[in-house]
């Protein structure tokens, strides 16, 4: 995820050009050479600190690898930094993959409002390092795509760990509605270690998913 002045629009950048060079010429004094080799050296400057800010948030390490076979499936939402996506959703948060017969992958997000009703949310997801299948692009709406990377990932894939490099999202996902909190603290001493805000997770309730009368809905 870039910065916010990263994502200026086309109609936008020449006034925010005109504005820095405007202040680059009244500090030069009025001389446009000076003005110009100011403004040159002023976005170089930011563009190399943003090359090297991606850099430094690409650092996040994913797994070793991904058997997307065993991936595949139920997944119950355990935890999840606030996004504004799921603001809607009080509890019963589950997401389902599956590989179709041509190889994509297909997601289905659930969860259920505060009303008793259900919101369902279907995309598709690619995978972007074909060497661990750990990192993957996803969209609920082409052509926005957002970065999906696992984590951590349990041995017999019993829990799983997805974020992004930006470190604004995350979520702790498991096979069965609860996770054994000893584990739970473990991964979020993990993640926090790794520069992600945990203090901020919102846990999540399952609370009819637990008896499996809503596992078929």
């Amino acid at each position: 995820m870039r910065g916010e002045w990263w994502s200026l629009g086309r109609r936008d950048l020449p006034l925010f050009l005109i504005g820095w060079f405007a202040l680059f010429y009244g500090f030069a004094g009025g001389n446009l050479m000076s003005a110009n080799i100011c403004l040159i050296t002023f976005l170089t400057f930011t563009a190399c600190a943003a090359v090297a800010l991606e850099g430094r948030k690409d650092e996040l390490e994913v797994v070793q690898s991904v058997d997307l076979s065993r991936y595949v499936g139920r997944w119950y939402e355990i935890s999840r930094l606030p996004n504004g996506f799921q603001k809607k959703c009080a509890d019963l948060v589950t997401a389902d993959y599956t590989v179709s017969a041509d190889g994509k992958i297909e997601v289905i997000n659930r969860c259920r409002k505060a009303s008793g009703e259900y919101a369902t949310a279907k995309g598709k997801a690619k995978i972007v390092d074909k060497e661990t299948n750990a990192k993957l692009k996803v969209t609920f709406f082409w052509p926005f795509y957002g970065d999906y990377w696992v984590l951590d990932l349990g041995p017999n894939y019993e829990y799983a760990v997805v974020g992004e490099p930006g470190r604004k999202y995350l979520w702790i996902l498991s096979r069965s509605p609860r996770m054994d909190e000893v584990l739970y603290q473990h991964l979020l001493r993990k993640l926090a270690a790794k520069g992600f805000n945990t203090e901020m997770m919102i846990r999540t309730s399952q609370p009819i998913a637990e008896s499996g009368s809503e596992l078929t809905r």
